[in-house]
């Protein structure tokens, strides 16, 4: 298997059930920024029977990716509604509350005086880059 599909698999079995990560932020904690396209291919090469929670990986916008038409975005909602997550009337996850880690997404729910601290909480993150 490639090595940086099994990073971004780490570090998706680590999104907090009722919480998302965009495609950017995962392959950035994977150790690759930049390389969300990438993170959508690993995700699609998945098993059906694995255990990464693959529906946890929304895009930058807090949207599922998929083709409403497509019957893996149902499930995909589904699964997210099941926990908890909460979607706005167009079809956007608020990701200023439901974004994993919650210091990534700071800045869409934070005023900038409290992005310093959550750049020192993003260092405990450091060990899923590796």
């Amino acid at each position: 298997m490639n090595p940086f599909y099994r990073r971004i698999y780490r570090v998706v079995r680590h999104i907090p059930k009722g919480r998302v990560a965009t495609y950017g932020v995962v392959a950035r904690l994977a150790g690759r920024p930049g390389a969300a396209r990438t993170v959508g291919w690993a995700l699609s090469a998945l098993p059906d029977e694995g255990d990464v929670p693959w529906w946890r990986v929304v895009n930058a916008a807090g949207r599922i990716s998929l083709s409403p038409h497509d019957h893996a975005a149902v499930v995909q909602r589904a699964l997210l509604l099941r926990e908890g997550v909460r979607f706005a009337p167009g079809g956007a996850v608020n990701l200023g509350t439901y974004g994993w880690p919650t210091e990534a997404y700071d800045s869409v729910a934070a005023p900038a005086h409290t992005r310093a601290a959550s750049s020192r909480r993003s260092r405990r993150l450091k060990g899923l880059r590796t």
